[in-house]
């Protein structure tokens, strides 16, 4: 059963985006900088394109908090399009400015245009774009920097990092456990490209300028995390409560996304099984938290039989090039039918780190959803009691 539901609207270049939020419990600390803070995150990265010096994201909530902490009902979100004033009468509402701008009629190969217009009989692919666009993944990162406030709450944190840009890759060798990933986050804090490595951000850098001269984009690999959650969320019962399945889908809903992994992933399936599965220890004082089975690898990337097994859940995420090329690429259209290169629209050359603060917020959705979900209750209290509960059941085991 789902516990927190989101809904988005608005257009790319529409007045703004909304949002709502529901599931979120009542007496959660909350305030617009703690959504802020992930907006401007999202806006960061090099490789970004004009609209990032427009836009300048923050969150106004309507509804559902009174007072810096949340009351239990829906939470509405909004976020104003600054360059919507350049688009009052192409992107109206009213029946006498249809033809003020001219119509989109040559669809972009890679992106939704064709598909589209064509599912929704429109003529202007317009109508499809600006739905369409990554734009909309604004939204979706101020909600789900509130569900990491639910989550901070009990201890999880989300995090990512980019490992690989074009051909430039970073390749992490050890463990990824709880204080190897903070430190892979502080260190990719600091990174225009989001990589925790120096030597690897350079490089990325050199290629971004590279496709930037060449009028080309490039797309890359980036690594989510979740660190503190607590063994059992999701469940093996069914297959839509399997805690990876929801956590690919919702990965794989972000705008360019062509790929997704947990653990080891792909890398899998040239290894034998005595190489990937991660052995089980158990110690009767471990780390100062009392008994405790624990693991010394992580290859499952913290998810075994579709639910959490109290280590860090690792997910790893493939971003092909953004489509809309500088230097456009054959299509066709859509009205005459005749030959002719696709349409340009303002965009990134590369949106890779961008992506990966999405990922953090649709990853924070799906845990705080599987956590109300196995925890569930109206209040900060009452879910409290019941977690601190259920981990000393399991500390007891």
């Amino acid at each position: 059963m789902q516990i927190i539901r989101i809904l988005s609207a608005g257009e790319s270049h529409g007045k703004n985006l909304s949002g709502i939020i529901e599931g979120i419990p009542s007496g959660i600390p909350l305030s617009p900088d703690d959504i802020n803070v992930d907006l401007k995150r999202r806006q960061a990265g090099y490789g970004r394109g004009g609209r990032m010096s427009i836009e300048s994201d923050r969150a106004d909530i309507l509804s559902g908090v009174r007072w810096g902490k949340t009351l239990g009902s829906p939470i509405a979100v909004s976020i104003e399009n600054k360059d919507w004033k350049n688009w009052q009468t192409g992107m109206s509402i009213f029946r006498q400015d249809e033809g003020a701008i001219p119509p989109v009629t040559r669809p972009r190969p890679g992106h939704a245009d064709l598909a589209g217009a064509l599912k929704y009989h429109t003529k202007d692919m317009r109508d499809i774009l600006e739905r369409s666009s990554a734009r909309e993944t604004a939204i979706r990162v101020a909600l789900g920097a509130v569900a990491k406030k639910v989550l901070a709450e009990f201890g999880i944190g989300v995090g990512s990092y980019v490992a690989q840009i074009g051909g430039a890759r970073f390749k992490q060798k050890d463990v990824l456990t709880e204080a190897a990933l903070a430190k892979m986050l502080s260190a990719a804090e600091k990174s225009p490209v989001r990589c925790p490595d120096r030597n690897a951000s350079l490089t990325m850098v050199r290629i971004i300028d590279k496709a930037i001269a060449d009028r080309n984009t490039l797309g890359g690999i980036f690594i989510v995390f979740a660190t503190g959650v607590p063994t059992g969320l999701g469940s093996h019962i069914q297959w839509d409560r399997k805690l990876d399945g929801r956590l690919a889908q919702a990965i794989m809903s972000i705008q360019a996304i062509k790929g997704v992994a947990i653990g080891d992933g792909f890398a899998m399936a040239a290894m034998p099984g005595s190489a990937v599965m991660d052995e089980i220890f158990y110690a009767k004082s471990y780390k100062g938290h009392g008994p405790f089975f624990y693991r010394k690898t992580n290859h499952a990337g913290g998810i075994e039989g579709g639910m959490s097994n109290g280590m860090p859940i690792i997910i790893t995420a493939v971003m092909k090039p953004i489509p809309t090329l500088k230097k456009p690429l054959k299509s066709v259209d859509v009205i005459s039918k005749t030959p002719i290169s696709a349409a340009y629209e303002r965009s990134d050359t590369c949106a890779v780190p961008a992506a990966a603060v999405v990922a953090e917020a649709m990853t924070a959705l799906v845990i705080a959803d599987a956590f109300l979900e196995k925890f569930g209750g109206d209040s900060r209290r009452e879910i409290m009691l019941n977690f601190r509960n259920y981990m000393r059941a399991v500390k007891s085991y």
